[in-house]
C-alpha cells in the first residue's frame, strides 16, 4: 500500500507512537510520518506508507499552521506544561495590567524572519540520541539557531493566564523557542500551555482520523490519498522512487 492518510495525533502519543500503531493494526511494513509532533501537541500528523516514505523530505519542508496558548506567570524547565516550575512571576499588580496591546505589539514583531534555537526538549537527534532523551539526563548541547519564517501570528483570545493565538510558519518554528521570544519580549516568565497542528502544506486536520476510528476499521484502503495526488504536477517521481 503507497500513499498517505493523515491522523489526528492525541497528546501523550509520541509521532513514532502512531508510526507504530498503523503499522502493527493494519500490518504495513513500511510506515513513517512527514514531521514530528511533539508529544504533548495534537493535531494533523501526516502518515507515509510504503513507496510514500521516500518522500519524507518533501513532506517535512511543507509549511505548518498550528493553534495553541500560552501560560502567563509561570516558566518550566521544558518550556510546556510536563516541565517543572523553574520560576514564578511574584508581581501580582504586574501581571494585571497586562493588556492585549502589549501582546499584539510582540506578535507583531516576531512576524517575518526569526532565528530560534531548537529546545533542549525536542526531536531532534544527537549522536544517536533525541535532544530530548539527553535532556532527561540532565545533559546540555549546544545548538545553533535555525532561521524560520512567520507568515501571521495573531492573538486569538486573552483571558490571563491564558494566551490563545493563531500561526502559520516555516519548517524549523520551534513554538517553545518563539515563546521563548515573546518570553523575552514581554519580561514576564511563560510556557507553552497547550499546541493544536491544523495544518501540514495542504492537509488539513478536518480530514484526519483519530486513532479511536483507526481501531475500528478493517482496512485504510478508503484513508489511502495516492501518490499521484500529494505532490502534484512538477514533481519528479523518478527521481524520489528510482
Amino acid at each position: 500500500m503507497d500513499g498517505i492518510i493523515l491522523i489526528d495525533k492525541p497528546k501523550g502519543f509520541t509521532s513514532h507512537d502512531v508510526v507504530d500503531f498503523v503499522r502493527r493494526r493494519f500490518g504495513i511494513k513500511k510506515v513513517g510520518h512527514g514531521g514530528t509532533l511533539d508529544p504533548e501537541a495534537t493535531g494533523v500528523l501526516v502518515i507515509l506508507l510504503g513507496k510514500a516514505t521516500r518522500i519524507f523530505s518533501y513532506i517535512v519542508e511543507m509549511d505548518k499552521e498550528y493553534r495553541g496558548s500560552f501560560y502567563l506567570g509561570k516558566a518550566t524547565d521544558t518550556g510546556d506544561g510536563m516541565g517543572k516550575v523553574i520560576y514564578e512571576e511574584k508581581d501580582g499588580d504586574k501581571l494585571r495590567n497586562f493588556k492585549r496591546e502589549d501582546i499584539e505589539k510582540v506578535f507583531h514583531s516576531l512576524t517575518g524572519e526569526v532565528y530560534l534555537t531548537p529546545p533542549m526538549f525536542s526531536a531532534l537527534h544527537y549522536q544517536g540520541k533525541r535532544l530530548y532523551e539527553l535532556a532527561r539526563e540532565g545533559k546540555f548541547i549546544e545548538r545553533k539557531p535555525r532561521l524560520a519564517k512567520i507568515y501571521f501570528l495573531k492573538l486569538i483570545n486573552f483571558s490571563p493566564p491564558l494566551v490563545d493565538f493563531h500561526i502559520s510558519c516555516s519548517r524549523g518554528t520551534y513554538i517553545r523557542s518563539l515563546c521563548e521570544k515573546i518570553e523575552e519580549q514581554l519580561g514576564i516568565p511563560l510556557y507553552l500551555y497547550s499546541l493544536r497542528r491544523l495544518r501540514c502544506g495542504n492537509f488539513l486536520l478536518e480530514d484526519a482520523v483519530d486513532l479511536d476510528t483507526l481501531r475500528e476499521i478493517g482496512s485504510l484502503e478508503n484513508l489511502v490519498i495516492p501518490l499521484e495526488k500529494i505532490c502534484g504536477e512538477g514533481f519528479s517521481w523518478s527521481k524520489q522512487f528510482r
